[in-house]
């Protein structure tokens, strides 16, 4: 499987590009900004963008997504439940001082444990509530990727201050859906570097006791 991931917009967004090497057909994770970025990883590797996923409706992580779409025709995948959000695209803009992008609701509002595929590639979908009430996590057992948002972060977790955030729900959603998983498996967090589950699951300190 082709994995890019590159850091967008002024807060770093780790937008991930996942496409199947034979099929050519690829789902682009959390479109933020930089598209014309995203643009060129996908015209690098000769890949046709089938599914767009954005893990939670923050503006640093949906703000290009309908860009994207009217480009590539792609569907917008993400939790109804963060419609709230979307909502106050104008506020979220001022906590950053950037244009209000154009977000539109999702195509598809996909359910707990639901599959997202394109050829060659299938990821299963974890509601994972806390940080937004509709976060996801994309998960690829046969890459042993998982692909966190803003819920899991090396040695940190996301933050519960901001509108639909609670932290009794975020620390539940780590313990009982992300934690379980194979030791191994490398988790891409929303911002910032690479760390594996077994390394939060004994070292992060706001999971530990």
């Amino acid at each position: 499987m082709i994995r890019e991931t590159l850091a967008v917009g002024l807060l770093g967004c780790n937008c991930t590009v996942l496409g199947d090497e034979t099929s050519r057909e690829a789902i682009v994770v959390d479109p933020g900004y930089d598209i014309p970025r995203i643009l060129a990883v996908l015209a690098k590797h000769q890949l046709t963008v089938k599914q767009i996923v954005v893990t939670h409706a923050h503006i640093d992580h949906i703000a290009s997504a309908f860009e994207l779409k009217q480009i590539t025709g792609a569907p917008i995948v993400y939790n109804q439940a963060d419609l709230p959000l979307v909502a106050i695209m104008e506020e979220q803009a001022a906590w950053i001082e950037v244009a209000v992008p154009e977000v539109k609701p999702p195509d598809h509002s996909p359910a707990d444990e639901e599959k997202i595929t394109v050829r060659g590639i299938e990821a299963t979908v974890l509601h994972t509530p806390g940080h937004t009430e509709g976060s996801l996590c994309l998960y690829i057992p046969t890459e042993s990727l998982l692909l966190a948002g803003d819920t899991l972060f090396a040695r940190s977790i996301g933050r519960t201050d901001l509108p639909g955030g609670n932290t009794a729900k975020i620390l539940e959603s780590i313990r009982e859906r992300l934690l379980p998983l194979p030791d191994a498996t490398l988790v891409v967090p929303g911002h910032g570097p690479t760390t594996t589950i077994v390394r939060e699951r004994t070292s992060n300190p706001f999971l530990m006791g």
